[in-house]
């Protein structure tokens, strides 16, 4: 298409893309600026694709490696370090942004492909709610900085400036760009995206480091009340080795800074999914078909709403319950435990009740699955199996634990059913999700579009209003070849046609009978299939609240798996934080993911 020479041909052996002894063909190693994918240029682009795809894994292991040093407090490795390396991601996404932005407006006139299903506008409403609260938390950070200025790397003062930068670009970015197929400097703009999805990875492994250092040192403090007086206590916090110069500021911003966070956190892996399915899209060739638009309604969703609303409400009562009785004494820390088990046991009891409904009604119906290739779906798919996998390893070390103890408080027996619902509840709702994203949407039903509204008049008549369809198209006139009769003996006729009303003449006995019989049949089908939606869209409402419900727990620091202490008898204490630790992050990303997989799923049906 740029002009180049046509791509060698495939030799005997089955060698492409050139190899040895192949004819060097110009402009393949480098793409134009304007140009589009080459015919049979797949060999150099997946070269691209493979050397980006390492480029992007060896940054993130160097920076995790980098984050685990700090963490264990490995000599010679501070935070200012890790601090700096960030940084530096930072300011090289910043700059391959600002020249992605550039570009993208002196070529404003050429027509870019677009991926519909990627960078949903409720997903970039999502992103920027949680930018804000990180841009507030990045504010309490310079806060906290001013204060403890005297003994502080100058870093740390840097960093949230520069994130705050950063996150302003990245969201008007994916703004703008996140459905853009990009067909021009390919091999460039690959290494520039996976850059910015492993920034945005280290930034997040940072934000979670950081907030579970901090439950950390709060739950061994609360083991002491529950009677694990064996469980050494060793706080492990990087205050800084100076007094505040305002202590009112110091502990509002100290004590703000961790509440914020898991929104800092949320933030950062959804911009690196989004960004990832750009990659994914670069030089891919898109089917043109647009996605049709399917705005979120209230409307038919009341019951589950209503439901919802109750589930969100009380969970957030239990939560403040939670963190004020916890830690006090044993007593209150284990009516607290209790509480919540059964909590959750209730909520987690109902999801999987409406799942299963759910996945009834799909089996009651017969609708195909769309199985074209689409990056963001399948990643959708891939990341609920994955992250769910965390919660699954909590909840399989919970039951271990039960069962191996060799002393059981009472509060402990409520988490044996709370683990079995948790490993349920997500693998039903997995189910229900991959299989509503991938089914076909319902296309609207010609039938509506051609009733006909038959009426009969004193003098026998037979007259036809107009359908939608003609009205769309400027017609008062019906074509029989292109209207399905709902009735077999009905006839379409022409006002022009001399034969019309021998007809009409012929079927007025019969018709006014026959067309009642076929639009009982239509509206009792119809009616049906209304129904089943309608409860489908309760469902994904009410599925949608409860995730969002089971978020807040564990994100604002409701934690059993820390403060139950049987796991630690069992495991080890070391070991068991270690596997909570890393599994944890990955639960809490669940819970918001379903979450935003559910709006979708809503939209749709």
């Amino acid at each position: 298409l740029a002009g180049g020479p046509a791509p060698p041909p495939v030799s005997a052996g089955g060698r492409a893309c050139g190899g040895p002894g192949a004819p060097a063909v110009p402009g393949r190693e480098m793409e134009k600026g304007s140009g589009s994918p080459a015919a049979g240029g797949s060999c150099p682009q997946k070269n691209a694709e493979i050397l980006s795809s390492q480029y992007g894994i060896n940054l993130f292991l160097a920076g995790l490696l980098l984050t685990f040093a700090w963490a264990v407090h490995a000599v010679g490795i501070s935070k200012s370090h890790l601090l700096s390396y960030l940084i530096t991601l930072m300011l090289i996404q910043l700059l391959w942004m600002l020249w992605y932005l550039c570009r993208s407006c002196t070529q404003r006139r050429l027509i870019r492909d677009k991926d519909t299903h990627a960078g949903a506008r409720w997903l970039k409403c999502g992103i920027t709610l949680f930018a804000v609260i990180t841009l507030i938390l990045d504010s309490f950070k310079v806060g906290y900085y001013i204060d403890f200025s005297n003994c502080l790397s100058p870093t740390e003062g840097i960093f949230p400036v520069t994130h705050a930068a950063h996150t302003i670009l990245q969201v008007y970015f994916l703004w703008c760009h996140a459905k853009d197929i990009i067909q021009s400097f390919k091999t460039l703009e690959r290494f520039g995206v996976i850059h910015s999805v492993f920034t945005n990875l280290l930034l997040w492994t940072n934000g979670v480091l950081t907030e579970s250092k901090h439950q950390l040192n709060e739950h061994k403090e609360r083991l002491i009340t529950l009677g694990f007086g064996n469980i050494t206590i060793v706080l492990d916090d990087h205050a800084p080795q100076c007094n505040c110069t305002t202590t009112t500021l110091c502990s509002i911003f100290s004590q703000g800074i961790y509440y914020l966070y898991p929104f800092n956190i949320e933030y950062h892996i959804l911009a690196s999914t989004m960004l990832y399915v750009l990659w994914k899209n670069i030089g891919r060739k898109v089917e043109h078909h647009q996605q049709h638009k399917t705005p979120f309604k209230f409307h038919g969703i009341t019951v589950g709403m209503i439901f919802g609303l109750i589930v969100l409400t009380s969970t957030i009562a239990v939560v403040v319950v939670y963190l004020i009785q916890i830690g006090r004494s044993k007593v209150k820390s284990e009516l607290a435990l209790t509480m919540f088990y059964l909590h959750a046991i209730f909520v987690l009891a109902l999801m999987c009740t409406a799942g299963v409904v759910a996945l009834l009604i799909y089996r009651l119906e017969d609708r195909s699955l769309d199985n074209s290739k689409n990056p963001a779906r399948k990643l959708d798919a891939e990341l609920l199996v994955g992250t769910a996998a965390g919660s699954w390893l909590l909840s399989w070390g919970s039951i271990l634990a039960i069962i191996c103890a060799q002393a059981h408080p009472k509060y402990t027996w409520y988490n044996l059913p709370y683990s079995v619902l948790v490993i349920i509840e997500k693998y039903i709702q997995n189910l229900f999700i991959i299989e509503s994203i991938h089914r076909e949407q319902e296309k609207a039903n010609d039938d509506i579009k051609t009733l006909r509204i038959v009426t009969i008049s004193r003098g026998s008549t037979l007259s036809l209003t107009p359908s939608y369809k003609e009205i769309y198209n400027g017609r008062a006139t019906c074509d029989i070849g292109e209207l399905p009769c709902l009735v077999s003996s009905s006839i379409c006729t022409r006002e022009s046609d001399g034969s019309g009303s021998a007809n009409e003449e012929t079927n007025q006995g019969n018709s006014p009978v026959m067309h009642s019989a076929s639009e009982f049949s239509f509206y009792s089908r119809s009616s049906v299939a209304d129904n089943k939606r309608r409860i489908l869209k309760n469902i994904a409402a009410f599925l949608f609240l409860c995730n969002l419900s089971l978020w807040i727990p564990p994100a604002f620091g409701c934690r059993p798996e820390y403060d139950n202490g049987l796991e630690e008898i069992v495991f080890g204490f070391e070991p068991w934080i270690i596997v909570v630790n890393l599994a944890m992050p990955f639960s809490i990303f669940y819970r918001m993911h379903s979450a935003a997989s559910l709006f979708e799923v809503n939209c749709k049906t």
